[in-house]
């Protein structure tokens, strides 16, 4: 009996339990393994190695009703393309588009090749949505992360703060204004993100954004709920002030930061307690900070007790020669100088993350012209940088090698031409040695230790000789001279002649 295409498509759904052609039983299972495995794919590559990291609840539609409309960008397609953008620097709402109608052609379905139907899906996306997707995304990061931090049994946790550029647009400069210095129409809005990071796993865990003249103790004080009893709190001289030593300790957590650069240490007034060790008593300052009510305040014990290590450091290469730490952590046997010292070396982790997102992933300038979307960039970046820490952290944990030592940007470029390959599997069993064999090239992708490398900041290609904008563009008119050759006036003979 002679089938066609058709015939088969029908055998392969129906139970293979017919008593027609015996023989063609274990070919015909096969092939509905690969046509169902074919038709779980999604437009981007990425949904099936990144959702395993998610929550269920991350993508669910609502429950109240809205947004039940069957669109070409509902909200899971939606929430996967914006993640597929941002994982491709500088890629163009345009490309995403082309990347679904491409998928959509397969299935002989069409839709309009404008934009404006993925730009409007975005501007749909629930915040909640990505909020929630950062939470379990970090949430996984950490559970992946078998090793944690060595030499500490404590959660532990890093703040900073970076900045941003925005696109010149009237909403941003409103909401975000320019740095000072800035003529109007001639720079660029800048926006100030405070996060928190975890040391053991290498994801963002929460992040506020202001303009950029924003104090960080300010922002940091929204991140508080993530800061939970038994953590450690790395910060740099600014998270050292008074407020944060005395309150956290009475939430048992405990700090590790750099002496404020207001503060004076007075050895004549402190307890010597070791090498390089001091207990001094900091009162209560008399002004209470604008960022805390009056409540607030009434809480702040009158006197705290903070230990200062002194730290001298003598490798080749650190610009830094010593530091002042002031920490919370009093007792010096159960945490020795050089413990804590080697500690706050690690807080350099969180500078490393910035430079992975800013650099790596082109965050350093957002694209998206309202600060409502602007915010919803920013956490998509956050969560497609968590989603490859998860992946940095499986083959960590599965190939048995320290975490820091993997190349993020090897592990971006890796996941990038792995996911395509996958997409294009015949079934679930290639799909998964594909899987395998990411981790094991990412394992073996290490950064090669340097130590003493010393990379002067300076910029060998020379900028492009165009004059700087110094009016708005509308207003700016080039100099008449630039770009010809001045002609020489008669009768004067040239300096080379």
């Amino acid at each position: 009996m002679k089938l066609d295409v058709l015939s088969i498509g029908r055998y392969i759904y129906r139970p293979m339990n017919t008593p027609y052609f015996p023989a063609w039983r274990r070919k015909l299972a096969a092939v509905g393994r690969h046509t169902a495995h074919c038709r779980q794919k999604s437009p981007v590559e990425i949904e099936a190695q990144y959702g395993l990291f998610l929550s269920e609840r991350t993508l669910k539609p609502p429950e109240d009703g809205t947004r039940r409309r069957r669109r070409v960008f509902f909200l899971s397609r939606v929430f996967w393309c914006f993640l597929w953008q941002v994982l491709q620097p500088r890629t163009s709402c345009r490309a995403v588009v082309r990347q679904v109608q491409a998928f959509c052609e397969t299935e002989q379905r069409h839709f309009d090749e404008s934009t404006s139907a993925y730009c409007q899906a975005r501007g749909r996306l629930p915040i909640a949505c990505l909020q929630q997707a950062l939470a379990d995304s970090s949430r996984s990061a950490d559970h992946l992360s078998m090793q944690g931090v060595p030499g500490w049994t404590r959660p532990i946790k890093v703040v900073d703060a970076s900045s941003v550029r925005l696109p010149d647009t009237g909403e941003n400069r409103k909401r975000y204004p320019y740095p000072s210095g800035q003529r109007p129409g001639c720079g660029f809005p800048v926006m100030q993100v405070c996060g928190l990071y975890s040391l053991a796993s290498g994801a963002i865990l929460k992040t506020v954004q202001a303009p950029w003249s924003a104090n960080e103790v300010r922002l940091f004080k929204d991140l508080w709920p993530e800061l939970h009893s038994g953590d450690i709190l790395l910060g740099d001289r600014p998270f050292g002030a008074y407020a944060l030593l005395a309150l956290l300790p009475l939430r048992g957590i405990d700090v590790v930061t750099r002496l404020h650069q207001g503060r004076r240490f007075n050895r004549r007034q402190a307890k010597r307690i070791g090498t390089s060790q001091w207990l001094v008593t900091w009162s209560k300052p008399p002004q209470r900070p604008d960022y805390f009510t009056e409540t607030e305040w009434a809480e702040f014990p009158p006197q705290i007790t903070v230990r200062i290590i002194h730290v001298h450091i003598q490798q080749k290469g650190f610009r830094t020669t010593e530091m002042w730490l002031s920490t919370t952590l009093l007792d010096q046997l159960a945490h020795p100088a050089e413990q804590i010292a080697g500690l706050y070396l690690r807080r350099w982790d969180m500078e490393l993350c910035f430079r992975d997102l800013k650099t790596t992933m082109g965050m350093e300038e957002l694209r998206c012209r309202t600060p409502a979307m602007i915010h919803k960039e920013l956490l998509a970046f956050l969560i497609a940088h968590n989603l490859m820490r998860c992946l940095i952290a499986q083959a960590a944990s599965a190939h048995q090698v320290c975490r820091t030592r993997i190349s993020f940007k090897g592990a971006v470029d890796a996941a990038r031409s792995f996911n395509h390959a996958m997409r294009l599997t015949r079934s679930q069993r290639h799909a998964q040695r594909l899987y395998r064999r990411l981790l094991q090239i990412l394992a073996l992708d290490l950064v090669p230790l340097r130590p003493g490398r010393i990379e002067p900041r300076a910029v060998k290609r020379r900028p492009k000789p165009y004059s700087r904008l110094t009016k708005p563009r509308h207003l700016y008119r080039e100099l008449p001279h630039r770009g010809k050759r001045i002609q020489k006036k008669p009768g004067r003979k040239s300096c080379l002649s």
